[in-house]
This record gives C-alpha cells, sequence and structure tokens, in this order.
C-alpha cells in the first residue's frame, strides 16, 4: 500500500454508527472513486485495500459520473422495451420432442423395433422390459 492509500484509508472514515455503518468523508470518497477511474484499475480491488465494499464503491462511482455528467442518466444503458403480449401461435404449438428410433434384437432370437418414438415412449418401455425376469435367471 502506497503511502497516498494509506493516508486516504484513514482519512475514509469519519463516524461510526452503533449499528456498525460507517459515515465516509466526501474528499476521501471524491479521491477513491477518481482512482477507480483510472485505466487498468481495479474496483474490487481498491475496494478491499480500503476496506469498502465493491458494491458500494460501485455506487459511489455511478453517482461521480452522473455529477459529473451533469445528472443526467446516459452513462446507464436504457432500458428495453418489450412487449407484454405474446403471440398465441407459439402457446398453442405443440412441444417438439425428438424422435428415437429404438431396435434391439435378444439372445431368443426376439427382435423389437419401434419406429419412430418419443422420449416418453421409449422411456415407458424400457421401464416395462426392466420390469420381466430375465431368462437366463428362469432357467434352472
Amino acid at each position: 500500500m502506497t503511502e497516498h492509500n494509506s493516508e486516504l484509508l484513514s482519512s475514509m472514515v469519519v463516524k461510526r454508527h452503533r449499528d456498525g455503518r460507517r459515515r465516509f468523508d466526501a474528499k476521501a470518497k471524491r479521491a477513491l472513486v477518481e482512482q477507480c477511474l483510472q485505466p487498468g484499475v481495479s474496483v474490487a480491488g481498491l475496494a478491499l485495500e480500503h476496506g469498502v465494499n465493491a458494491n458500494l464503491l460501485r455506487k459511489w462511482i455511478m453517482r461521480y459520473q452522473q455529477e459529473r455528467d451533469g445528472g443526467s442518466t446516459a452513462a446507464l444503458p436504457a432500458p428495453v422495451e418489450t412487449s407484454a403480449l405474446v403471440p398465441v401461435a407459439t402457446l398453442n404449438a405443440p412441444p417438439r420432442r425428438p424422435a428415437l428410433r429404438l431396435q434391439a434384437r435378444l439372445p431368443n432370437g426376439v427382435e423389437l423395433d419401434l419406429g419412430e418414438a418419443t422420449t416418453d415412449e421409449v422411456s415407458s418401455i424400457l421401464q416395462m422390459l426392466c420390469r420381466l425376469p430375465c431368462s437366463v435367471s428362469t432357467r434352472g
């Protein structure tokens, strides 16, 4: 930490409230914000170095930029206008599920061929097949 930063850190907190909140000096806040606006400076790093929450420091930076720009909100992104209406065609369209093809040839010669099936259909058939007793285990 440089000598300038240690001076800034000691002069930042003007008052400590009983509930833990701190009141910061306006000049020290401005100096810290101006440091943050230098190219290549990490806002989170400076916040950590000066014992200030990074989100609070970002709030100070936004306020500083608004004051500097004459109170305009040009630095803020414009809100995106969205329509509250949704096209009805998309609500009525059935969900598209990928079609699966299932083919199986069992050792006893039984062949199972499901042409095009949905995932639900394939899942149901596989569950049913898993419940059947195995022919090897039924031989006595």
